[in-house]
């Protein structure tokens, strides 16, 4: 590998974009930008209450010229002249409506301010009812379609939200050449594409999300969506039959992409891939290790050997796709449709007197106080069985056996309940919701080694993490990166420029290892072994009766 060399991994988030350079030869940290979406801060063409989020390519673009742009500058010019590779991860599912151009429909003036003709953001649950109309029609067919995406197909994923956006606005069903997701477009734009033809798919996304598998040639035959609905009739024939892993190439930079940021075009564009997945590199994944990226929602990322798993199919997870996290082994997602999220969400509650003040900078201060104390106080309240419990499905339930319409609950309360009784009881339903996912790979024949620690929460949250830990009765090493995500994507950028000859290669080389490893409290293993319990019983009844 040339000694001076540099790669850039730009990771798309949910609330913003961020971008670093890094050495390829030691993956040493150079230059790291973040731009959080204008829009989007606004909540634009968001509508909560429906569970519609939506983003416009506008925040997606202009982030990512401004990080780039201000990574460049920080390493100067030297640096810049020597960087080979850039890859791209994203949210997901997160696709997108386009013309034959490939270029999103609101991008066009007769859509500009259309929600249906933006991107669709892998929280957005308003394809429920699509996604359960593809669960039921996919019994019909000899052929199990859904048996590599867990047997359960999820309104967060690429069908459903296709579908609900043609039958619910006729005129961008219309325009609709093509429906795109978020990290395939990216390298598309970077490569200069214009024609939708010439997009790249990555198998990340087309077999987690697509229903895409080498078992079925590519993607199920035009039959099963004609039949599912007329609206669909001819849809796959605009779908490459072809994916390709994260290693490869796109393309090369642009002359125009080239120019913006003053690199050359002899830049090796990555194929795209989602967030998790490259998370999970970045964050030196290793067999049987779940690799959880803990943000605002959890990816539990688990690779196998393909020879070891042969037909081994876990179902209610998010699928097993050969490549998707590592090229030649079976990459398999998991994952809890809120963890963050949910602790957000308890902070607006008790924060919300504050908007009553005036003082901005008072509400701010007390806001970010307030997490911190409620884990120290949580952490200092005894363990009692009968303690208010919580189910953590505020934004339904991705795995095991994914459920959009299920929501959360609290039971137990009494006038004694306080604030810091309401974290601990969320802090344990997530871990709790955490376990169930364990329980589920080990239960259908994959072993679950250990543990790795990925993202915000992993990194900031002893309390939680120590929870977490306590109650799956396995260590959890956390690794020292603050970005493996845009880690991770560096890591591909270095072996899509042929720095490496595979991506393993890549992750030792730039890997950075880790920082602390938390061990379970044999004292307290019994104990939430018991609350489990409680948990999964509480959680039955919620899914059977409400």
């Amino acid at each position: 590998m040339e000694h001076q060399s540099y790669v850039i991994g730009v990771d798309y988030g949910t609330d913003s974009v961020r971008s670093m350079v890094v050495n390829a030869s030691s993956g040493e940290e150079l230059a790291f930008s973040v731009f959080y979406y204008p829009r989007w801060k606004k909540q634009m063409y968001c509508n909560a209450s429906q569970n519609q989020f939506r983003q416009h390519p506008l925040d997606y673009l202009e982030g990512l010229e401004a990080t780039l742009q201000d990574c460049l500058h920080q390493v100067g010019a030297a640096v810049a002249r020597n960087v080979k590779g850039i890859a791209i991860d994203t949210t997901g599912s997160t696709p997108v409506a386009v013309d034959a151009s490939g270029t999103p429909l609101c991008l066009l003036p007769a859509f500009e301010n259309n929600p249906n003709a933006m991107f669709v953001l892998w929280k957005d649950h308003t394809s429920v009812k699509e996604a359960a109309e593809i669960n039921v029609h996919a019994t019909k067919f000899d052929t199990n379609y859904l048996k590599y995406v867990g047997g359960v197909y999820s309104s967060e994923w690429f069908w459903a939200k296709l579908l609900h956006v043609l039958r619910a606005d006729s005129n961008v069903a219309a325009a609709t050449h093509s429906w795109v997701e978020h990290c395939d477009w990216i390298p598309f734009v970077l490569t200069g594409g214009t024609n939708v033809k010439d997009i790249k798919r990555g198998v990340c996304s087309a077999g987690h999300k697509g229903l895409w598998s080498e078992a079925f040639g590519g993607y199920p035959p035009d039959s099963f969506f004609s039949s599912l609905d007329p609206l669909l009739t001819g849809f796959i024939d605009k779908l490459p039959a072809q994916t390709f892993t994260s290693d490869k190439s796109a393309g090369n930079l642009s002359p125009d992409w080239a120019a913006r940021l003053g690199l050359s075009t002899e830049v090796v564009v990555a194929v795209g891939a989602f967030d998790a997945h490259m998370g999970a590199v970045g964050g030196q994944i290793e067999p049987y290790y779940l690799s959880k990226v803990i943000g605002t929602s959890t990816c539990d990322m688990l690779v196998a050997p393909a020879n070891e798993v042969n037909d081994t199919l876990v179902t209610g997870i998010c699928g097993q796709v050969n490549g998707s996290i590592i090229p030649g082994m079976i990459g398999m997602e998991a994952g809890q449709s809120a963890f963050g999220d949910a602790f957000a969400w308890l902070k607006n509650i008790l924060t919300w007197s504050l908007d009553l003040l005036d003082d901005e900078a008072l509400k701010n201060k007390a806001a970010e106080k307030i997490m911190t104390t409620l884990s120290e106080q949580a952490a200092l309240l005894p363990f009692d069985e009968k303690d208010e419990i919580a189910i953590d499905w505020l934004n339904g339930r991705r795995t095991p056996d994914a459920n959009q319409v299920l929501h959360g609950a609290f039971a137990g309360l009494s006038l004694g309940t306080d604030a810091p009784r309401l974290f601990k009881a969320l802090v344990e339903s997530t871990c709790f919701g955490a376990n169930a996912i364990v329980e589920r790979f080990v239960a259908e024949g994959i072993p679950v080694k250990g543990l790795i620690g990925l993202g915000g929460v992993a990194k900031k949250s002893p309390y939680i993490m120590q929870v977490l830990v306590d109650v799956i009765n396995m260590p959890i090493k956390i690794h020292k990166s603050e970005q493996t995500c845009a880690l991770g994507a560096a890591m591909f950028a270095a072996t899509a420029a042929g720095l490496y000859p595979k991506v393993e290669d890549a992750m030792k080389a730039m890997g950075q290892g880790f920082a602390v490893t938390y061990t379970p409290n044999e004292a307290h293993t019994a104990y939430y072994q018991k609350r489990y319990d409680q948990y999964k019983k509480l959680g039955n009844f919620i899914e059977t009766h409400l």
